[in-house]
């Protein structure tokens, strides 16, 4: 009887630490340094609030942000980004619709860049938005929510300034 509680704390301990726990002890510093060190520079838990995404992104959802996404280049249309609202903390998750240079508006509901109306999958709902076009300037891009229901006095939008587009959603 003995014997065989000895085995069962021998395949448990095995299991949690290892056949050598100075080696499991190494592992587990090392990925937790790997761990801080990606989500201090490359990648940015951020918590969805509100329903200004929806459907394309539920309220509450967990979602990150990758950083270094815009080292190289800049946003594209049609990807959803984080932009720093206020302070280091506070941030919304939009899409960007425009782009530097560019002429845009809202006509019954759709994004018209240049007088021409952009085709947007992700919209599921219908909306009333009307908004005469706007010049962007040279490092200014439109962002907006998916969930154009809402009425458009009620919805946070507009020009982001490259410097405070954070990086894109991964998920």
């Amino acid at each position: 009887m003995e014997e065989k509680q000895v085995k069962q704390v021998s395949w448990a301990r095995r299991l949690i630490i290892g056949r050598n726990p100075s080696v499991t002890l190494i592992r587990a510093i090392i990925l937790g340094l790997i761990t801080a060190v990606c989500f201090k520079t490359a990648i940015l838990p951020v918590r969805i609030t509100g329903i200004s995404m929806l459907p394309t992104y539920q309220d509450g959802a967990v979602n990150f942000v990758n950083r270094l996404a815009y080292r190289n280049r800049d946003p594209q249309r049609g990807d959803v980004v984080g932009v720093r609202f206020a302070g280091p903390s506070i941030m919304l998750m939009k899409r960007v619709v425009g782009l530097p240079g560019e002429h845009v508006g809202f006509h019954e509901g759709h994004v018209v860049v240049n007088g021409q109306m952009l085709e947007e999958p992700y919209l599921k709902w219908p909306s009333k938005w009307e908004r005469e076009p706007v010049l962007l300037g040279p490092d200014e891009f439109l962002v907006v929510g998916d969930n154009r229901s809402m009425p458009i006095q009620d919805h946070t939008f507009g020009a982001a300034k490259r410097e405070r587009i954070l990086g894109r959603l991964i998920l």
